[in-house]
C-alpha cells in the first residue's frame, strides 16, 4: 500500500512538473508597440502622439488600421513585415502608428471604418484622401500583393512633403 501511495505520488509530481513547463513555454513576449508590423521601427502610442511627431519632425504620419482576430490583417501585417524596404522607409522617414480600435477623427474614416487600411497623414495634418490603394471599393486597404504599390505611396507622400509644404 505504501509502495504504490508513494508511486502515485512520483507520477503526480512528474506530471505536474511537466505541465508547469508547458505552461511556461505558452507564455508569449509582452506585445510592443509593433504589434508584429515591425520590431525595429519605432511606434507612436495614440493618433494624438503621432500627429505632434509628424508636426515636430516634418515627416508623414503612416496609420495602420488592423485587428488582431483579421485574417486579411494578419496577411497585410506579414507581407508589410517581410518587406525591407518598406521597413526601412517606415523606420527613417514615417511617424508609424498602428491601431487596432477607430480614433475620434472622422477623416480617417471617409469611406467607412474597414480593416485593413492604411492612410496618410502630412505634416499640416492634412489626411491624404490624394494617397490611396488600388481598390474603388474600399479606398485604402491594400493586400499582402500590393506591397509595390504601398512603396509608391509612401514615397508619393515624402515627395508631397518637398513640393506643398
Amino acid at each position: 500500500m505504501l509502495h504504490s501511495t508513494l508511486a502515485l505520488s512520483l507520477l503526480l509530481i512528474a506530471v505536474t512538473s511537466n505541465l508547469a513547463m508547458a505552461i511556461k513555454k505558452e507564455k508569449r513576449a509582452p506585445q510592443t508597440l509593433s504589434r508584429g508590423w515591425g520590431d525595429e521601427i519605432t511606434w507612436v502610442q495614440t493618433y494624438e502622439e503621432g500627429l505632434y511627431q509628424a508636426k515636430k519632425s516634418n515627416k508623414p504620419l503612416m496609420v495602420i488600421h488592423h485587428l488582431e482576430d483579421c485574417q486579411y490583417c494578419q496577411a497585410l501585417k506579414k507581407a508589410f513585415a517581410e518587406n525591407e524596404e518598406i521597413q526601412e522607409m517606415a523606420q527613417n522617414n514615417f511617424i508609424m502608428l498602428n491601431l487596432m480600435h477607430e480614433t475620434t477623427d472622422k477623416n480617417l474614416s471617409p469611406d467607412g471604418q474597414y480593416v485593413p487600411r492604411i492612410m496618410f497623414v502630412d505634416p499640416s495634418l492634412t489626411v491624404r484622401a490624394d494617397i490611396t490603394g488600388r481598390y474603388s471599393n474600399r479606398l485604402y486597404t491594400y493586400e499582402p500583393q500590393d506591397m509595390m504599390f504601398l512603396i509608391e505611396n509612401m514615397k508619393k507622400a515624402l515627395r508631397l512633403i518637398q513640393t506643398e509644404l
